[in-house]
């Protein structure tokens, strides 16, 4: 960041696409971004560039971006170029960007970069319709500092052979995720010290645990335990060939699509193509003219003839003709995916992160085109915003995306891209249209790193509403109705039947797989497409969900995250996120559940103390236990209280804590089976001797004070934030000595989820910490009430992050863990999931390349794309959706898609018999959470007589709707040979 704080990067050409990079640097947070453009704004700038209006038109396309690109991010400072550009315009740059220039001026340009000492990131960009292209020269010798952005791999050894090559197996509680040829470096090996000299070695036959090093270890120490092998980044140097050199010979190209092997050769000489058409004619080609698709289809063959090394044998003239028919129009989801390419192409260039593109990478979406011929006369401008557009699509399709009804589900990151984008479509921008965005979030300061809709000056407004007011500044036809609803069943009497009836097109944006599971489950209800991304850092993905061509959302899932197990957390931690969990968790504990426990009990003492002697376990005594601490031995009536309360807090979980678990595990302890208890992956802890003159140790007391005695009301002098007076104060506690006690329960079985003990006292220790808990309560003062505190990790004066911070470096000194600074203990504790404007922009474009098909329906599975990208490396991989299963049985056939419609006001036997004459046995039957009939229940026979829908009434509570005229049931089946048939959900029309 620091580096990318200090470049200054020039943008040419601010088309869409010019736009749209410009957007993402901003955001990115350079030094500066100038905009250069001798252009004028013309109607069809409209289409793309959503920092323009139709009072911009006739004004220069770079000043008329300034003022609202300056409004992104107040840091950057932003300027804009009018004149010709000259080779020492350039100088002043680390990085420049071309959207819109001759590939002449290109090569020149280019050159001067190439040669600049030091070298100028130069790169060339350009979307004509459907088709685009980058090309990245950073100079004759680049390092790329890290070439993937991810954490080193590592792993915790449990031996090492003395042979050669030397046998390295870790522990098996995590897969290796080294690969032959990685450097890894090794330490706090005992035994084999020899290996902790800090130097490199090299992985060979890397395995899911293990790895060998070709080293002779046979003469080292014996290896006795311990041990991290950590994985060694090492920077990578490239070498870039100029524009010139690489336009001659291009080297392997970047793909995308593994179905189009052979196509970005095509689209290599298709560009330069349209460089010599646009040379000799003075314009672009016109969209549908077969005179201007004749002589571009020959400026191809001529460069084609000339391209001897690479000369195409075969080429593609169906391709061709669409490129030169759209070649004018620069798209906004093309646009929208291209910025967010090179605007991360930028930020690699300026801040040596992530592996550059290396060199040439063409792109095209022919498939998003209308699975009709298209008319010339339906491709012709008609003056409006959306001729670019128009020329490529036609106006059928563009009167069908203006009158579509959309629901977009979250106005976030990808809420914000989803909606700049539709309102620059045209999409639901007619009168009979209608696009609604729900969100109930409000807008943060951290949000607006990427969520560009927002401004400084919206923070703690409503997200949807905020949104919905910028995207119709964008496009004011833009037909758009804002909900602070979350989409969930809570609410489904907003989004009820008749809302779900009359949409076209879901597109979630959203952050949680539980939302996205929901809409999902929605959307095969209702048989409507779902349109589905995500980002992760620099990663991102899209599903498209098209009913009956493919499978649902949830057809798939991820397998779940490796959750820690409870005793390694609390007892056995062996990496920083253990120690920040565990953190984390006393602070919720400490902070906000024991004072909500505390309000809880003085609000209502009887119905309290009714509910936990009910509950009568573990786990109530426990929190009985803190709650009569709280407000007895530990209630704070003085700051100087809470410096105490802190002191001993300290002494007790770095010190007595550890003093407790050594000594009832000692370092030699060893399992049942005779194995040292003290194995890897576990660490011999050490407790902590306290010291004012530790400014960690002090700045813990300190965040821990202020934080108790906030919630408990008290006061906080000034003198608490100095640290020699806090230390004298600190310093005159009075610490009881430990002594470690004998049969003290130390749970270590991995499969735990409960710390708490259970006990056959536990009933009578409650009752007796209810009665000192109803004495304590005599002594406060009337109307007292706790403040619990919640966690907010991006407020940095609250002491929040001070104190989790300060409790699990404790922790990590406590078991000899590295320590981690304040901002990487925010990122682990506070679960910031990595963001960035470029990922979710190129997210955001693809999913609307496939928005076009599902409009113009008909299109075959074959045309529709998901994809997985990750800019960093980059990798980009698209492939067809998995088709819906289909599922048989006889002579019938479904998907996930179907739905088994049956006509009448049947009774539960009559429905049962409509199986029976399938060849299905229906032995249960449910509607919503409720069964309404099962086989094996003798009780259920009585129903059997009974119209469905009255049974569903009676048991189910069901309301039916005078709107409505079915209920839907979910029955199980069996075949006739006992197998379990999944069919479709049955809905019976009783009206």
């Amino acid at each position: 960041m620091r580096r990318l704080f200090a470049s200054d990067v020039l943008v040419s050409g601010l088309n869409g696409l010019g736009a749209e990079i410009a957007k993402n640097l901003a955001l990115a947070g350079v030094r500066s971004v100038t905009v250069h453009d001798v252009k004028d704004v013309d109607m069809w700038d409209l289409s793309a560039n959503f920092f323009l209006s139709d009072q911009d038109i006739g004004n220069n396309r770079a000043l008329a971006c300034v003022s609202k690109l300056q409004e992104l991010n107040n840091a950057v400072l932003v300027s804009a170029l009018t004149q010709e550009l000259t080779k020492e315009h350039l100088s002043k740059f680390q990085a420049v960007v071309f959207t819109d220039i001759s590939l002449d001026k290109a090569y020149e340009f280019d050159d001067y970069c190439h040669s600049h000492h030091p070298p100028i990131a130069f790169i060339k960009a350009q979307v004509s319709g459907l088709f685009g292209s980058v090309f990245c020269d950073f100079g004759p010798e680049f390092t790329v500092l890290d070439v993937d952005g991810e954490d080193p791999h590592t792993g915790i050894i449990a031996s090492i052979s003395n042979d050669s090559p030397a046998m390295v197996s870790c522990v098996d509680d995590e897969r290796l995720e080294f690969q032959d040829g990685d450097l890894v470096v090794f330490s706090e090996v005992q035994g084999m010290e020899e290996l902790n000299d800090g130097k490199p070695r090299k992985v060979k036959n890397a395995r899911p645990f293990s790895f060998t090093i070709e080293e002779d270890t046979g003469s080292y120490g014996v290896y006795s335990k311990g041990g991290i092998v950590t994985q060694v980044k090492e920077p990578k140097v490239l070498r870039f060939k100029s524009l010139r050199d690489a336009m001659k010979d291009p080297g392997d190209f970047l793909l995308s699509d593994f179905s189009k092997f052979e196509r970005s050769p095509v689209i290599h000489l298709a560009f330069q193509a349209l460089d010599s058409f646009r040379k000799e004619h003075g314009r672009y080609p016109t969209a549908g003219c077969e005179q201007d698709a004749q002589s571009f289809l020959k400026f191809v063959a001529d460069i084609n003839e000339a391209s001897i090394d690479s000369k195409q044998e075969k080429i593609d003239d169906k391709l061709l003709r669409h490129f030169a028919s759209g070649s004018r129009a620069v798209l906004n989801p093309m646009a929208a995916m291209f910025g967010g390419i090179v605007g991360q192409e930028v930020v690699k260039a300026c801040s040596g992160k992530f592996h550059p593109l290396y060199q040439f990478f063409y792109f095209d979406s022919v498939e998003s085109l209308p699975t009709y011929q298209l008319d010339p006369q339906d491709l012709k401008p008609s003056n409006s915003r959306y001729d670019a557009q128009i020329s490529v699509f036609g106006s059928k399709l563009q009167k069908k995306l203006q009158d579509a009804n959309i629901f977009i589900v979250g106005s976030g990151a990808l809420g914000c891209e989803f909606l700049k984008n539709l309102a620059l479509m045209g999409v639901s921008c007619s009168s009979k249209s209608k696009l609604t965005i729900t969100d109930d979030d409000v807008i943060e300061k951290s949000n607006l790193s990427r969520q560009f809709l927002f401004r400084d000056w919206n923070i703690g407004q409503a997200k949807s509403t905020v949104a919905a007011a910028a995207a119709r500044a964008i496009n004011p036809s833009l037909q758009i109705g804002a909900l602070q609803n979350r989409a969930c069943p809570d609410t489904e009497s907003v989004f009820h039947d008749t809302f779900w009836d009359g949409l076209d097109v879901v597109i979630n944006a959203l952050d949680n797989v539980n939302a996205r599971m929901y809409m999902d489950m929605r959307c095969l209800y209702f048989q409507k497409p779902l349109l589905e991304s995500g980002t992760l850092g620099a990663k991102c993905n899209t599903q498209m969900v098209i009913p009956h061509l493919t499978e649902n959302y949830g057809a798939s899932r991820d397998p779940p995250e490796k959750q820690a197990p409870m005793c390694t957390v609390h007892s056995f931690p062996h990496n920083i996120d253990h120690c920040l969990t565990w953190a984390r968790s006393e602070f919720e504990g400490l902070l906000e559940k024991t004072p909500n426990e505390v309000n809880s009990f003085l609000s209502n003492p009887t119905q309290y103390s009714a509910a936990m002697r009910k509950a009568g376990d573990a786990q109530a005594r426990e929190l009985l236990e803190r709650v009569s601490e709280c407000l007895g031995k530990e209630r704070c009536i003085t700051f100087e209280d809470c410096i105490t309360w802190a002191r001993l807090r300290f002494e007790d979980y770095f010190s007595n804590r550890v003093k407790q678990l050594t000594f009832t595990f000692p370092e030699d302890a060893s399992t049942s089976t005779g194995t040292p208890f003290w194995s890897a992956p576990k660490r011999f802890p050490r407790p902590l001797q306290f010291s004012a003159t530790d400014s960690s140790h002090i700045h813990l007391i300190m965040s821990a004070s202020i934080l108790r005695a906030e919630s408990f009301g008290i006061a906080i002098p000034d003198w608490a934030k100095n640290t020699s007076k806090l230390a004298d104060a600190v310093n005159k506690v009075a610490v009881p000595e430990f002594e470690p006690k004998k049969g003290v329960n130390i749970v270590t079985d991995e499969k735990a989820t409960n710390l708490s003990s259970a006990s056959v006292d536990d009933v009578a220790v409650i009752d007796d910490l209810l009665s000192k808990l109803e004495e304590c309560a005599k002594n406060l003062p009337p109307g007292f009430q706790m403040k619990p505190i919640q966690f907010e990790k991006d407020d940095d004066t609250n002491f929040h992050m001070d104190l989790i911070s300060g409790f699990a470096n404790m922790r990590a000194r406590n078991y000899s863990i590295p320590e981690v600074d304040k901002l990487k203990a925010k990122f682990i504790a506070g679960r910031i999931i990595p963001a960035i404007a470029t990922s979710t922009a190129m997210a955001t474009g693809l999913v609307c390349l496939e928005l076009y098909k599902v409009i113009a329906g008909e299109h075959p599975i074959e045309d529709y794309r998901n994809t997985f990208a990750n800019l960093a490396l980059p990798l980009f991989s698209m492939a067809e959706p998995v088709p819906a299963k289909v599922m048989k049985h006889q002579d019938l056939s479904w998907t996930v898609w179907d739905r088994w419609s049956i006509k009448g006001d049947l009774t539960v036997a009559e429905l049962l018999q409509w199986f029976s004459d399938k060849g299905l046995s229906a032995y249960s039957m449910s509607c919503g959470t409720s069964l309404l009939y099962n086989s094996m229940f003798p009780r259920h026979k009585e129903r059997l007589q009974k119209k469905v829908v009255d049974v569903a009434r009676e048991v189910a509570k069901v309301e039916v709707p005078e709107y409505r005229r079915h209920i839907d049931i979910v029955v199980a089946c069996e075949d006739n040979d006992g197998n379990d048939i999944d069919i479709p959900l049955v809905s019976v029309h009783f009206r």
